[in-house]
């Protein structure tokens, strides 16, 4: 087989037509034919370019409001046809058809029109149908033709044409046909994808799964593991749309706890108060409310100093001047924020090795989307967490009830519980964490964790006594045994905020009295694995 082929012939039809002009007038430059559509074939004439219909070379109009247009023998037997078979060169001679090399194909642009929020039959109209079955002909014939679905690969395809004297070879054919099969694969997954939400399918029988490459990662967890990044179109206000304006790329680490920062803090709406949350290894180490970020940063900091070091800080409003230069004061990996000012990035960019992001807004952490998890033959699909529990929502279970002061803190802990890695426990006092024990395997580990964290910080803050003492207490999940509610009691926890649910809630809730805790049920649990 001959590695380099001519392209003498091409079919453009395109849907984005950034760049198509100057494409058309390049492949014309080089004596290419120019076959199209609609209008594709409008706009190139419109810059003078000479063009045929593919309505003349199918001897079909185009027809059901363009339905059908490119579904014929004339296109698909150009697309198809092995260029050294004499059986199929003898199919083209007796029926008349001509030889497609290049094709260039964008898509109707679905994923788009249905991120807008179109109904439902605005959305079925906006699925391409010739669009994919001509790209996945000219895929699979790539011994021969040629197939491009991006914009961004119109200048790989015109260099590798001027490098070969008008041809291109095998290798970049295979390329093109990769990315193609990719396109159209992740096409159907977003329809797929759409449909089972459109119909209220939470397990659709076959799931398909796509994204777009964002970057290529130096490595992965660990220096040995290849990584990258991909985005999966959704547009949600996080580390895969944010801009970074300065610092080296983002490792596959970063991004993850970028991830997991914004979406604690965005737990915290804006208009009510400034909020702060630190991150390590994807576990919060400090989360703070604050008349300002300022003070909220300060807040969240002196939770665990030791842990923040080499952290990622979230901010629920645009970072300002003067807390900048607070967290400039240690290192710091990551800050993302809805916005920064000037005077804020002038002073981070003296700090050339911390990263800055920032975003149009915050996610809405009661957004319906899908988590997905790989476990060996298989993936996990589940709801994301977006369980909300309110005052109203709270069942007093105690003799003593919470005072109000103590539902504030009650629920801010829940807030962060829920971003906690199971098993979770986290004290509060004044709506900032001054405790947090994470991913342990027992709750009583995780209580005694966080208390001694609380205990040290008080050393080093020089305080009398631990913040603990007089806090309110958060477990994710129920108490299974009184042992790590009385753990909590001797840390100097004055109130709980749990599931309930346990066969022995009758013997928590006996302990709790029995210590002087009040305590409430929130009936909904937030395991984190």
């Amino acid at each position: 087989m001959t590695d380099l082929y001519p392209v003498r012939r091409a079919l453009l039809s395109v849907s984005d037509k950034t760049g198509l002009i100057e494409l058309g007038q390049a492949l014309a430059a080089r004596g290419v034919e120019l076959i199209s559509t609609g209008g594709t074939a409008g706009a190139l004439r419109n810059a003078g370019l000479e063009v045929r219909d593919v309505s003349e070379v199918t001897g079909f109009p185009e027809m059901m409001d363009g339905r059908v247009k490119t579904l014929h023998p004339m296109v698909h037997g150009g697309l198809l046809a092995l260029r050294d078979d004499p059986s199929h060169q003898a199919a083209m001679d007796t029926h008349l058809i001509a030889p497609i090399d290049l094709l260039v194909v964008n898509l109707y642009p679905f994923e788009e029109t249905v991120a807008k929020g179109a109904d439902y039959a605005t959305c079925i109209e906006n699925i391409d149908i010739g669009g994919p079955a001509m790209i996945r002909a000219a895929s699979k014939n790539h011994a021969f033709v040629n197939v491009v679905v991006d914009v961004a690969d119109y200048d790989a395809l015109l260099a590798e044409l001027d490098a070969n004297d008008g041809q291109t070879s095998y290798g970049f054919r295979q390329k093109l046909a990769l990315t193609a099969y990719s396109r159209t694969a992740a096409y159907d997954a977003a329809v797929s994808a759409w449909m089972a939400e459109a119909l209220e399918q939470p397990a659709p029988r076959r799931r398909a799964f796509a994204g777009t490459l964002a970057q290529t990662l130096r490595y992965g967890e660990n220096p040995h593991q290849s990584a990258a990044f991909y985005t999966d179109g959704s547009n949600r206000p996080g580390v895969a749309t944010a801009v970074q304006h300065q610092g080296k790329e983002l490792s596959y680490n970063n991004i993850n706890d970028t991830d997991a920062a914004f979406e604690l803090v965005a737990e915290f709406a804006p208009e009510d108060t400034a909020a702060c949350a630190i991150i390590k290894h994807a576990n919060p180490c400090g989360v703070a409310k604050g008349a300002t970020l300022l003070e909220a940063y300060k807040s969240a900091f002196d939770c665990d100093r030791t842990s923040a070091f080499g952290g990622i800080v979230a901010l629920n409003k645009p970072l300002d001047a003067e807390t900048a230069q607070e967290i400039t004061g240690i290192f710091t990996e990551v800050v993302i924020a809805p916005g920064a000012s000037d005077a804020a990035k002038e002073i981070f960019a003296k700090k050339k090795n911390l990263r800055l992001l920032t975003t149009d807004g915050l996610p809405d952490v009661m957004a319906g989307m899908k988590t997905f998890r790989q476990v060996s033959g298989g993936v996990l699909v589940q709801d994301k967490d977006n369980g909300f529990v309110g005052m109203d929502d709270l069942k007093v279970v105690t003799k003593l009830a919470p005072t109000e002061e103590q539902m504030r803190d009650l629920l801010f802990a829940w807030k962060v519980a829920k971003h906690v890695k199971s098993n979770a426990i986290v004290y509060v006092r004044d709506q900032a964490t001054v405790g947090v024990g994470a991913g342990q395997m027992s709750r009583v580990d995780s209580a005694l964790i966080a208390a001694k964290k609380a205990e040290r910080m008080a050393e080093a803050l020089g305080l009398a006594e631990p913040l603990t003492i007089g806090s309110a207490v958060a477990s994710d999940a129920f108490f299974p045994f009184p042992d790590g509610l009385l753990e909590a009691a001797a840390a100097g926890a004055t109130c709980v905020i749990q599931p309930g649910g346990s066969m022995r809630d009758d013997e928590v809730i006996a302990a709790a009295d029995e210590a002087g805790l009040a305590m409430v049920f929130t009936g909904m649990r937030h395991f984190r694995h």
